[in-house]
């Protein structure tokens, strides 16, 4: 029952400057999270869920307006906006406001007579004016000083987004920095200023480029768009139309800002290691003098019509076809989402649901799901599928079509319910970890408005759901009335190529700050004690009692769970073989069972199982709840032992990596990241080294069953956390865990070896699309130490991987030549790895050659600024300090430190020495190794559409087909 609480908090003037005032929240009987929500007077939400795991603090602020409420003459406002929220306000990101003002109106005024124009002369003339204005604006403008500030307090994941009902904020803080993250937040939300604006909307329009080459994107929009015929959740999408893109509205933006982004319809969602009392109080002081909105209410929509039959689509690209089924349902808040996540697992639980054993297991789809897209006027089911070989998407329509209809008439089994209580109840369980998870969960309810006690007890109402009550449900709503959107392979001439804009680059403002900011900076915390992983202590080392295996113990205090694996120190670099049975696992059954009663024994449990390799390492994985442990064990043992090959499966599976494979030259960022490798490490690289189809067709499956089987006479080590004692957990393994009195070794990995780079060249390899994806590579030639890789974390954090680092600020704040740009050193993470330099980024095709320009002026003249270097390196002290390791995470540490032949673990090395690194030593070991350097170019894109001629002035060109990156798939 949910109950409203009012408490009196005895707030001490020191803490907060309040004393004895009276905060009312509500709160959820049974609540694992101890959410507390409060109301401000100005009617902003605050959501506080305490977990002392580590501290830190997920910080979020949600704005409950997304691209639903976008203008229909200015679509992906709302998203345009978002990015617009971290350029500052009237005190921050400026030098002078008072100056900067009435120019930043001016490029207002400028873009609505921009936008009324159609006459291209007559618009480049006008865009020529707005650029000329903008140089003089940005004169005052400071570029990412909100990254700086979030940086200096030790914020982890800047970021936001937007989707339909929804603008979300993140931060990731330590504990100690709240104060000053309510600082910073209050003041730019209520003060917007769009300064840097032509700039960012080449970012956005960058995103959008990215977006396009994605077929399941306009699959998705297509099958919005005919759910909701006559609703901005079908008539609009959440990046915009390239012409609204192109010609935005400051004013428009300015007014939405007015109406959606105030207090009372807001909320802040806040988990970690907090006070309550003491937040609510500090939001309070920092957050009740906004002011509320007189107007929040959404734009308004007629009715969307009932389908009574099928409402077909079809969308066309070069990427496998694949196809979206659903059902428009009620708004969120209805009880009927109860019913639907039920039926989800029913049909789609990744092990036993009537889609996983009757469409997946049989291999007719590479890929199916089942999503329940809940919003605030209306939700959808969404089912989505990518037909196996042999299959046309008619047939597999029907085909899911029949588990619908299976599921409507009941043929299935009701013991099914119980398995998804157990296996609900564990990942509630496992996300309750996460403090990410906690604040979704508020935001959720929030933006849903669903109520925080029906979220809370939604498992315990599932529950009681019946199978009577869940078959006179589905035959009531999943009719024919359902939308159907294939995805085929075609041309799509829907897609339209802009012409770069002529932007002059803005300053960089970079040694230069605000008043606000420096008074920002002079507030001190006290600092967080680092906690650093002590194997003796955080680690119980014992052995099996047969077979001497080690194992590694750590116990859980808090819960029922546990988490089992095997360890082989060896991966597909030692032998392709294993990757190929990993797979199987999935497939074959044993000589007793199929493989489909052993996934439904372990859903049963409240267990779960995984064969993962990876190039240097096999894991299995068994975990769920402790008290089936046992019999989870055995059961996987079992399995182990008796696999058994089924030649006419095999050959299946074959045919559908086969296709996979293929399909995977269609996609653009498949074929990047095979670029990408073959750039690193040459043919033989983590994409290529697996085995190819030719040779799996000459081996017998029972090839693969025996190295199964044999998995269990090699040295592997066996990591434990959870509940059991350490007596308990080896007789556990003694008595369910089959080990070879003398286990042998494994075989030896080859490790993969970075290729050098004597001389820039450049390789490209062919995809058509208005972008290109570009990556530049220099072999470092040193090898992987503590001090190198301590080094190169500060040059990265400076540099290359963060909003705040040198190459975001010139590629995307000051010439909008990407969405996306980045920069790193790389390091293979054992004693004697290699170490490279990469840069990356993604542009529009006639951004290319000044991309390479920028990179090139950037790495040869490195810009130099004390103070970036010193937020960039405290930002990784504060992250260092504030990391705290749970459940398996000190055996990881412990593993690296093994590979790289340490005596403690990496962390507290690179405390260390990150506190003595100057900016000197990045300046030196810049001009050392990376300055003038040869790069080997690697560009994915249109050769047709691409500055051939300027591209052969930079080095040697050489033309890759999509053979050359990809695995051989004959």
């Amino acid at each position: 029952m949910l109950r409203y609480i009012s408490v009196i908090i005895c707030i001490l003037c020191m803490t907060c400057g309040i004393q004895g005032k009276t905060f009312s929240y509500e709160s959820v009987e049974g609540d694992p999270m101890q959410t507390r929500i409060y109301t401000l007077d100005n009617g902003l939400k605050v959501y506080i869920s305490v977990n002392k795991a580590q501290p830190r603090i997920t910080a979020h602020i949600a704005v409950k307006t997304g691209s639903r409420n976008d203008p229909a003459e200015t679509t992906g406002l709302a998203h345009y906006l978002e990015h617009m929220m971290f350029k500052g306000s009237k005190l921050f990101g400026t030098t002078d406001y008072a100056k900067e003002a009435p120019l930043i109106q001016k490029i207002s005024d400028l873009y609505e007579e921009y936008r009324k124009l159609k006459d291209p002369t007559e618009r480049k003339a006008k865009y020529h004016e707005i650029d000329s204005v903008s140089q003089i604006a940005a004169q005052y403008f400071i570029p990412n000083e909100y990254d700086k500030m979030m940086s200096m307090i030790g914020s982890e994941g800047t970021n936001a987004h937007t989707s339909t009902e929804e603008t979300v904020y993140k931060e990731n803080i330590p504990n100690n920095e709240l104060e000053r993250w309510c600082m910073i937040q209050a003041e730019r939300f209520p003060n917007l200023v769009l300064r840097g604006f032509h700039t960012e909307l080449e970012a956005v329009y960058e995103e959008k480029n990215i977006s396009m080459a994605k077929d399941n994107y306009k699959l998705y929009y297509a099958f919005q768009a005919k759910t909701y015929p006559t609703h901005s959740y079908g008539t609009q999408t959440t990046l915009g139309t390239q012409e609204h893109l192109k010609n935005p509205s400051m004013v428009n933006i300015t007014n939405y800002h007015k109406k959606y982004y105030v207090p009372n319809n807001m909320a802040i969602c806040l988990a970690g290691d907090l006070d309550y009392d003491k937040t609510i109080a500090l939001i309070d002081r920092y957050f009740s003098s906004w002011k509320p909105g007189k107007d929040i209410s959404p734009r308004q929509f007629e009715p969307q019509p009932v389908f009574t039959t099928p409402q077909d689509t079809t969308v066309y690209g070069d990427n496998e076809e694949e196809l979206y089924i659903g059902w428009r349902m009620k708004e969120a808040s209805s009880l009927q989402t109860d019913t639907i996540r039920v039926i989800e697992y029913i049909l789609n639980n990744g092990k036993t649901g009537l889609f996983d054993i009757n469409i997946q297991q049989e291999m007719l789809t590479r890929g199916i799901f089942f999503e329940n897209e809940t919003r605030r006027d209306y939700s959808c089911i969404i089912i989505g599928a990518t037909p196996n070989e042999g299959v046309t998407l008619e047939e597999l329509r029907h085909i899911i079509l029949s588990e619908i209809e299976n599921l409507k008439k009941g043929k299935w089994d009701e013991k099914l319910l119980h398995g998804i209580y157990l296996n609900e109840k564990l990942s509630e369980l496992n996300a309750l970890d996460n403090n990410r998870y906690r604040v979704e969960k508020m935001i959720e309810s929030y933006i849903t408005e669903v109520p925080w006690e029906r979220m809370v007890n939604q498992l315990e109402r599932t529950k009681a759901l019946t199978k009577a009550d869940i078959v006179k449900w589905a035959q009531e709503h999943l009719t024919d009335g359902y939308v159907c959107a294939y995805k085929r392979k075609g041309i799509d001439t829907t897609i339209v190529k802009i012409d770069k804009p002529i932007i002059t680059p803005i300053q960089s403002n970079r040694d230069t700050q605000s008043t606000y900011y420096n008074d920002f900076a002079k507030r001190t915390t006290e600092p967080i004690q680092p906690q650093f992983v002590d194997y003796k202590k955080d680690i119980t080392f014992s052995t099996t009692s047969k077979g001497n295996l080690p194992i590694l113990y750590r116990q859980n205090t808090q819960d029922e769970r546990f988490e089992l694996v095997y360890r082989y120190d060896f991966g597909v670099c030692a032998d392709n073989r294993y990757d190929v049975m990993a797979d199987l696992t999935t497939l074959f059954g044993t000589t007793h069972k199929s493989i489909e009663a052993i996934k439904r024994e372990m859903y049963d449990l409240g267990c779960y199982y995984s064969f993962n390799i990876n190039s240097y390492t096999l894991f299995i994985k068994i975990g769920g709840l402790q008290e089936n442990m046992a019999k989870a064990v055995s059961i996987i043992d079992n399995y182990m032992s008796h696999m058994k090959a089924d030649s006419a499966v095999y050959n299946k599976y074959i045919s559908t990596l086969q296709m996979s494979r293929a399909e995977r030259r269609n996609h653009q960022q498949s074929c990047y990241n095979a670029l990408a490798s073959y750039g690193l490490y040459g043919k033989r690289n983590d994409r290529t080294i697996y085995m190819p189809v030719r040779e799996m067709r000459k081996i017998d499956p029972s090839v693969f069953t025996s190295l199964m089987k044999g998995l269990q006479n090699i040295k592997h080590d066996i990591l434990y956390w959870g509940p059991a004692s350490m007596e308990e957990l080896r007789n556990i393994i003694a008595k369910h865990h089959t080990v070879t009195k003398n286990p042998v070794a494994g075989p030896t990995n080859e490790y993969l070896t970075l290729e050098h780079t004597p001389k820039t060249e450049i390789y490209i390899a062919p995809y058509k699309a208005n972008n290109i994806m570009l990556r530049m590579i220099n072999n470092l030639e040193t090898k992987t130490t503590v001090d190198r890789y301590a080094t190169h974390e500060v040059f990265n954090a400076y540099f290359g991987k963060s909003m705040n680092a040198i190459v975001f600020q010139e590629l995307r704040e000051t010439r909008g030549l990407a969405y996306n740009a980045w920069a790193t050193c790389y390091s293979q993470m054992r004693a004697g790895g290699e170490q490279c330099y990469m840069q990356h980024i993604i542009t529009q095709n006639d951004k290319m050659m000044d991309c390479i320009k920028v990179f090139k002026e950037i790495t040869d003249n490195m810009p130099k600024s004390e103070t970036s270097f010193n937020i960039a390196k405290d930002n990784l002290l504060k992250r260092v300090a504030a990391e705290r390791h749970s459940k398996l995470q000190p055996m990881a540490d412990y593993y690296l430190s093994k590979e790289l032949e340490l005596d403690r673990g990496i962390g507290e090395l690179l405390y260390e020495r990150y506190k003595n690194i100057t900016l000197d030593d990045i300046v030196s070991f810049e001009e050392k190794y990376v300055k003038g350097k040869p790069m080997k170019i690697l560009i994915l894109g249109n050769e047709s559409e691409l500055d051939m001629e300027a591209l052969g002035k930079v080095g040697t060109i050489h033309r890759l087909s999509l053979d050359d990156i990809f695995i051989n798939n004959d």
